[in-house]
């Protein structure tokens, strides 16, 4: 079968078109979830697919769907994209390569008159940055992972509600997120490491997703003049986090390669220089690709904590608040990536995701499968995050084949 290519510079200048919605001084993109933005970026989206005389819709979580018609309409669509929303100070790739490969596939398939058995559909999943909401949260609401009530309770840290934000920038869609049926899922994606860049692979065939736990933390022990209270007096919360800390790092280290622990968020308060906090609040961030190794040390950060604090003179509230736990893609989805690449002449390997995913979402209620493709250094969710144009083509390329060998071209 005869393998269709994309235009590789209209690709590319579609994404740098879309990075002035949110454009930043340091050539990076603020589009947070819901935001003004995020509102004209969708809006951009909406009338280039109209333009393919696609079929738009929006489901009641923001999801926007653009579906093109097949030979049998009574099958599923086969479905690809991610998202247009991204980190404070983020780059010009992270999800919006997959929305724009995406539309760039259906560019070509509407100038090269191809139709497929199954209908095809392009799709942009609404908050998968957890920036602003909750994390993946319109492909976790899709697949019914979480509830859509709960969603529409969730409130940014400015205590804006989700669905207030929604409603303000017209996009609560009157489709029901419950009614929608997809026959198969591909998203392309950066890597956000640097495995591809550093073996000098193309394309990535992801076969399974790392497991996370997040935890919650704080530490309450007495606020105190820094210049007055004697050491051994003392109940220095920041002498507890730093224990708890120490320990987070060496059980990765205890479970590496694969173990991996972060420590991304910390609020000292009152935060001054010369003053004792009265508390630390922090976050943990575990993963693992091995499910029952990724539970191990669940029971194992748990212990070693309830020890800290059991020899700590300050209180330790510790909490597991969510799990995802490893997961494999659907193994036929890859295969026709990992054929659509070969037959394309690009170097490939096979790959797991550290990052969670709207792709991670979607397996749990279709057949799915992912593309990387290598970004400079590895770096993301970064002003500075960097792919190549030619790598950027490849990546549509191999989903632009995948999708039409599921599809039935």
């Amino acid at each position: 079968m005869q393998r269709l290519t994309v235009n590789g510079d209209r690709l590319w200048n579609s994404i740098m078109e879309t990075a002035r919605f949110g454009g930043t001084p340091g050539g990076g993109v603020t589009r947070l979830p819901l935001s003004d933005a995020d509102r004209e970026v969708r809006d951009w989206l909406a009338a280039e697919c109209r333009a393919l005389d696609l079929s738009v819709s929006v489901d009641d979580m923001g999801n926007m769907f653009a579906l093109r018609k097949g030979r049998e309409g009574s099958l599923p669509p086969i479905s690809f994209g991610s998202h247009l929303d991204t980190q404070a100070g983020g780059g010009k790739f992270d999800g919006v390569l997959g929305v724009l490969a995406g539309l760039e596939a259906m560019r070509i398939l509407r100038e090269q008159d191809v139709v497929t058995e199954a209908p095809l559909e392009l799709i942009n999943w609404t908050a998968e940055e957890g920036c602003r909401f909750p994390p993946l949260l319109g492909s976790g609401v899709f697949v019914g992972a979480y509830k859509r009530d709960w969603a529409y309770g969730s409130k940014d840290p400015d205590g804006i509600g989700f669905i207030d934000e929604l409603e303000r920038i017209g996009y609560r869609g009157s489709e029901s997120v419950s009614g929608h049926k997809l026959g198969a899922y591909f998203e392309l994606h950066i890597e956000q490491g640097p495995i591809l860049e550093m073996e000098d692979k193309v394309i990535g065939v992801v076969i399974g997703a790392r497991g996370q736990l997040w935890y919650d933390a704080v530490v309450t022990g007495l606020q105190g003049h820094a210049g007055t209270t004697p050491m051994a007096m003392r109940r220095d919360p920041m002498v507890t986090f730093s224990r708890v800390v120490d320990q987070a790092f060496r059980l990765a280290r205890d479970y590496e390669p694969e173990g991996l622990a972060t420590i991304g968020h910390v609020e000292v308060l009152p935060n001054s220089r010369n003053v004792i906090p009265g508390s630390v609040k922090f976050t943990i961030d575990l993963r693992h690709s091995n499910k029952p190794l990724l539970h191990k040390m669940d029971e194992e950060m748990m212990t070693r904590v309830r020890k800290i604090a059991a020899d700590s003179v300050t209180m330790v509230d510790f909490k597991r608040f969510w799990l995802v736990e490893p997961m494999e893609f659907d193994a036929r989805c890859a295969s026709a990536v990992r054929d659509s690449a070969e037959a394309l002449g690009y170097s490939r390997m096979d790959i797991v995701t550290g990052p969670g995913h709207d792709a991670v979402q979607a397996s749990k209620f279709t057949p799915t499968a992912m593309i990387f493709i290598p970004c400079k250094g590895g770096v993301s969710h970064n002003e500075s995050e960097s792919v190549k144009p030619e790598d950027a083509t490849a990546g549509a390329n191999v989903l632009l084949n995948a999708v039409l060998t599921c599809a039935g071209r």
